[in-house]
């Protein structure tokens, strides 16, 4: 049986206005805060006092302060006189009733959950304010970009018009593989899933939801635009080949999930899409687990946000900066942020990328532009790469600026057409 060892370091004297925390959730980014907390225990007022979690008997850890109260009970956390709950469990339920009930019993709340957020932010913020109370959400985008604190104080004096970026690392990873190894989306996604890359059900992730809650954030914060997640449309990357990304490379171009909001006057321009990004942008830059955030203003211009949006240990920073924020501001009540609601559209208007897969025969180009010019849309240019089978020919027609709502509905004339092998596969064609 293990035994708890108290070392002479460990021995901390918190002062009587420290701040006492109540952590729920002892996962990965949990522990991780726990041990940020622990190892900076002489430098701030955070005192960890209760730790919940399921089967905590085996969460159990020999270098938490043995003063600390582990519990698999939420109402011994409800009940405790911790000054601020850290919900870190996920999910919307049960830390949706959670996170109530802690900001009636007088507590303030940091989380992590983006999902709770992008559902419930509105409802829980205006909770915390009538409680007296604060909410904190840094950590729910980028992980340890402090791109949300950016947005609100740093690029406060700006009025802020649109926001872009990469928000998942999964898709960002698979990506990545299906460009530089050439092998197929199922073989990339399979490869993340066994490096722990990709979850057992990636759905949240490769069909753009993860990032669209992130994105619903952003917006609030961001753009004070309070929209839910169902109003914004999503395109997954699972139709994705390395075709696409050998025909995005002759235009300068690689290929990312790319998350943007934009505002305009009463309407609001919302989407989560795979896209062409050109190959010197930011967008392109960014690789692996890291995410970006490009803030866009009216007088600012273009800011930029990266870094490591994953793992435990950076999600725990952002945690952890949003506590030492509640501990200094304790005696100021709760602010409910300002939003105003907007209709949201999907259907931005710009260049379009358009692979069809082909059983050649004469007249396909003709046919196609027919369709494209009775739906006023222009032809920009055509690509057809050397090599592959007249049966399922791949090419590529790129399209002047256009709504997007006016390609689908060509899209759907051309799905009759008997040449035909697949489905196109369209994307934006970001500048």
């Amino acid at each position: 049986m293990a035994t708890s060892v108290r070392y002479m370091s460990d021995a901390v004297s918190y002062p009587e206005e420290s701040c006492k925390l109540a952590l729920v959730g002892f996962g990965t980014v949990g522990s991780a805060v726990a041990r940020l907390l622990h190892a900076r225990r002489h430098e701030h007022g955070l005192q960890l006092t209760h730790v919940f979690n399921r089967s905590v008997e085996r969460k159990k850890v020999e270098w938490m302060s043995p003063e600390v109260e582990w519990t698999e009970n939420i109402d011994d956390v409800i009940a405790s006189d911790a000054d601020v709950v850290v919900e870190l469990v996920g999910g919307i339920e049960p830390a949706y009733d959670w996170v109530s009930r802690a900001l009636e019993s007088g507590k303030s709340v940091v989380t992590a959950n983006k999902q709770l957020i992008a559902h419930y932010g509105s409802e829980l913020m205006e909770l915390a304010q009538k409680c007296g109370q604060r909410l904190a959400f840094g950590a729910s985008v980028a992980g340890g970009v402090p791109v949300l604190a950016g947005l609100q104080d740093g690029l406060g004096g700006d009025r802020l018009f649109r926001l872009s970026g990469i928000l998942n690392g999964t898709c960002n990873y698979i990506l990545t593989r299906i460009e530089s190894a050439g092998i197929s989306f199922a073989e990339a996604l399979r490869e993340a899933q066994e490096k722990g890359f990709a979850e057992a059900d990636p759905t949240d992730d490769i069909d753009g939801y993860d990032a669209r809650a992130k994105l619903v954030i952003l917006a609030r914060v961001g753009l004070q635009a309070a929209i839910r997640p169902q109003q914004v449309e999503c395109e997954s990357i699972r139709r994705l080949a390395h075709v696409d990304f050998e025909y995005a490379h002759e235009l300068g171009c690689t290929i990312r999930q790319v998350s943007r909001v934009e505002k305009h006057s009463d309407r609001l321009y919302a989407s989560v899409e795979p896209a062409l990004v050109k190959q010197d942008s930011a967008l392109a830059a960014i690789s692996g687990s890291q995410n970006l955030v490009v803030s866009t203003g009216e007088f600012g211009g273009d800011t930029v946000f990266s870094g490591f949006g994953a793992g435990g240990n950076p999600t725990a920073v952002a945690v952890v900066s949003d506590l030492l924020q509640i501990a200094r501001q304790r005696s100021q009540a709760a602010s409910a942020m300002n939003a105003e609601e907007y209709e949201v559209s999907g259907d931005f208007e710009s260049m379009q990328y358009v692979r069809f897969v082909v059983k050649d025969k004469p007249g396909i180009i003709a046919t196609l532009a027919r369709v494209f010019s009775e739906h006023r849309i222009n032809v920009d240019a055509v690509l057809q790469r050397r090599g592959y089978s007249k049966a399922e020919l791949p090419f590529v027609i790129t399209l002047e600026s256009c709504p997007k709502s006016r390609l689908q509905q060509a899209l759907n004339e051309m799905s009759s057409l008997e040449f035909l092998v697949e489905e196109p596969v369209s994307m934006p064609l970001l500048a």
